[in-house]
């Protein structure tokens, strides 16, 4: 859907009629209100919407689908106000947009974008943009935030376990959501919200759209992988030369094959092929096998795979005490992972003396899907009208029915207070405080954020 008109709700068709006769800028933000999932947010995703949306001019063929629609549809539509941008601002969207830089890390409650019109004939464009522009955000945002919670949760296990946090982390989990998500769109964006933090995928819309939007070259990895089609086409009788072909095909020196164990019997298959009839193969290679269980219990199960393999395999114990397998055998785990899956899994791991080293950790639409606008109650909120006075008039909502539905009143700016972002009041502060910055105006973007830069604000150091 490339026709801005239309890429909105239909009641918005009719707010052109609604605003003060007086009104000629109105002035909004977007922000994730205090929610029970997170008090820190992964900001991402406003630059794909002005890459691929805001950047493309209306037209006249746009207006004239947009009428024919929305009078059919039997709400109003606003051909006047439609013609004088394309007329007068040569299609592009007469707003000018400020935001946090993407990547960063924001608290609740923190607005990430503060938006208004720029011609005073047009109060109406800024909220009508409310939902193409709630969508672009809140999607990437939730998912880079869920991946960022596992990210800590993993991390805390590596610190207390490994030897190697930082060679280990950026690859303990992986994207495998592609296929159950709603659209190639949403894979896009979801995946490479999961890139921010994390360099595993096998979502491959992630890394066109990591390319696209912010430059990336190459933002994520994978490697040859067995899925059940692949091992069951050979039969249960055939099992071991289904395992041992993965051996033969995907040799070679750091090189790393991952084969699913659980079509028939997984125990068998962990202690008898692997770790029997394949074991001095397996030991043999120059790169790593990761055996993949896909069913059972998503904590013991993987737990109950890494101890098998340490009996036949065996490790070191590194200097923090914990227990490395052998480098030849790892695991994945990828059924059934959650944030909360995922710190249970990490704290058997710890408890039964073994370093996260061991395992990675996979997500499909758990990460990817398993989300919607309420996960982190995004909202959209008018927050002041320049009236034809030339005052800014406050504009806010306070419903005695759920005050945690109010909004912000007066036009926001994000300052560091005690070391931390807030919120404060744009007339309040000075214009160098401001942590909100101009990144479009009237069809120029003007800031355009790099992937590397993206990642690095996700860790502190952008």
């Amino acid at each position: 859907m490339k026709n801005l008109i239309l890429a909105t709700d239909s009641y918005k068709q009719s707010h052109f009629l609604q605003y003060p006769p007086e009104a000629r800028v109105i002035s909004a933000y977007v922000e994730a209100r205090p929610n029970p999932f997170s008090d820190e947010i992964v900001f991402l995703g406003l630059q794909p919407l002005l890459v691929d949306y805001f950047s493309q001019p209306i037209v006249a063929a746009d207006i004239d689908e947009a009428e024919a629609i929305c009078v059919a549809h039997g709400v109003p539509f606003n051909r006047a106000g439609w013609e004088a941008i394309v007329t007068d601002h040569g299609g592009y969207l007469p707003l000018e947009i400020k935001a946090l830089p993407e990547g960063m890390i924001v608290p609740s409650g923190v607005p990430m974008v503060q938006l208004e019109n720029s011609d005073p004939r047009m109060p109406w464009l800024t909220t009508f943009i409310e939902t193409a522009m709630l969508r672009a955000i809140w999607y990437p945002t939730t998912v880079a935030t869920l991946s960022w919670k596992c990210k800590q949760v993993i991390r805390a296990g590596l610190e207390k376990t490994s030897d190697d946090v930082a060679g280990q982390l950026p690859f303990k989990l992986h994207d495998f959501g592609a296929r159950g998500v709603s659209s190639a769109e949403s894979a896009g964006l979801g995946g490479l919200a999961h890139l921010v933090n994390f360099q595993g995928t096998d979502t491959m819309e992630a890394l066109v759209a990591a390319r696209r939007y912010y430059g990336a070259d190459m933002a994520g990895f994978s490697i040859p992988a067995a899925e059940h089609s692949t091992m069951t086409s050979w039969g249960r009788e055939r099992e071991e030369d289904a395992y041992r072909n993965m051996l033969d095909r995907f040799e070679g020196e750091g090189r790393i094959v991952a084969v699913v164990s659980d079509s028939y019997d997984l125990d068998a298959a962990v202690a008898d092929i692997w770790g029997g009839s394949l074991r001095e193969k397996v030991l043999g290679r120059q790169g790593t096998l990761v055996v993949r269980p896909d069913s059972g219990d998503p904590i013991e199960t993987p737990l109950r795979t890494v101890k098998t393999l340490w009996e036949k395999f065996g490790g070191s114990v590194n200097s923090k005490g914990y227990r490395v397998l052998d480098p030849h055998v790892r695991v994945i785990q990828g059924d059934g992972m959650t944030v909360d899956s995922i710190g249970k899994l990490v704290a058997r791991m710890v408890e039964e003396g073994f370093a996260i080293d061991n395992i990675a950790f996979g997500m499909g639409g758990g990460m990817l899907q398993h989300v919607n606008r309420d996960t982190l109650r995004f909202a959209m909120k008018a927050n002041a009208m320049l009236g034809s006075d030339g005052v800014w008039h406050d504009v806010f909502k306070m419903p005695s029915t759920d005050p945690g539905k109010a909004s912000k009143a007066g036009r926001q700016a994000v300052v560091m207070k005690d070391g931390r972002m807030a919120a404060a009041r744009l007339d309040s502060v000075a214009a160098d405080a401001d942590l909100l910055v101009p990144v479009w105006r009237n069809g120029e973007l003007l800031i355009r954020h790099n992937f590397d830069t993206v990642r690095a604000r996700s860790e502190g150091r952008g």
